[in-house]
């Protein structure tokens, strides 16, 4: 670490939490730097020594994104309480934990990184980065349906609307969605003011990164030229601080 940093941005870059939890818990407190309780817009330095409690906290030089097809059941969180988490059902070698969420019913591309700052960039929906779905329904799929998903639906439930977005029928009951934002069960939701239930839901591409063969519940590094267009796409969007949902 060749500049100072500061506490919030370190305990985020670390894999501790989110900047916003961090400030919570340096408000409360539970943040050390060199033995002394940390204050807001404390920097740490080369050599200084951060505690999260009574752990050691170390900033992980190695930049870690890899891309998972998680199986159905799987639920997209750090939280050890659910049994179910994708943490330990990865159990990779070092912290990560995953870019956003996919529902535990549905099954497909998930990315996982030890970036607090990615994870910001990619998740914003201000940044309209595309996510890409294959929704099998439980019937036959009309042009209305296609052309209503596609122009944007109003979701009682959440009270939004969801933006317009690019769909194309596939088969007889299946079609592809790109979309540009990610509100709770957005497709499901979608779908049922339609009057339609979706069968299964696979997540096939997130920005430049596809899932293409990959098997279920495996995982991979992302190549080195997905990460240089990747960071090419990133590099405009806006990194503050979101709550995550993992």
């Amino acid at each position: 670490m060749s500049e100072p940093v500061r506490i919030n941005k370190y305990l985020s870059e670390a894999g501790v939490c989110s900047r916003r939890e961090a400030d919570r818990q340096i408000e409360a407190g539970r943040v050390t730097i060199n033995g002394q309780v940390a204050s807001m817009g404390d920097k740490v330095y080369a050599g200084d020594v951060v505690k999260f409690g009574k752990k050691l906290v170390s900033k992980e030089e190695e930049i870690i994104l890899i891309a998972m097809n998680k199986p159905s059941g799987i639920v997209c969180t750090s939280e050890k309480r659910e049994k179910n988490n994708i943490v330990d059902y990865v159990n990779y070698p070092k912290r990560i934990y995953p870019i956003g969420r996919l529902d535990k019913d549905s099954h497909g591309l998930i990315l996982m990184t030890n970036q607090g700052e990615l994870v910001n960039k990619m998740m914003r929906s201000g940044n309209f980065h595309e996510k890409e779905y294959i929704v099998k329904v439980n019937r036959e799929i009309t042009e209305e349906f296609i052309h209503g998903m596609a122009s944007g639906v109003y979701l009682k439930e959440l009270d939004a609307s969801t933006r317009p977005c690019q769909v194309e029928k596939i088969g007889k009951r299946t079609f592809r969605v790109v979309l540009t934002q990610g509100m709770n069960r957005q497709i499901r939701r979608m779908c049922e003011v339609f009057h339609y239930r979706v069968v299964d839901l696979k997540r096939v591409r997130i920005m430049n990164i596809r899932l293409g063969d990959l098997k279920e519940g495996a995982y991979r590094k992302v190549t080195k030229e997905e990460w240089k267009e990747l960071r090419e796409q990133i590099k405009d969007s806006s990194n503050e601080t979101v709550i995550p949902n993992w």
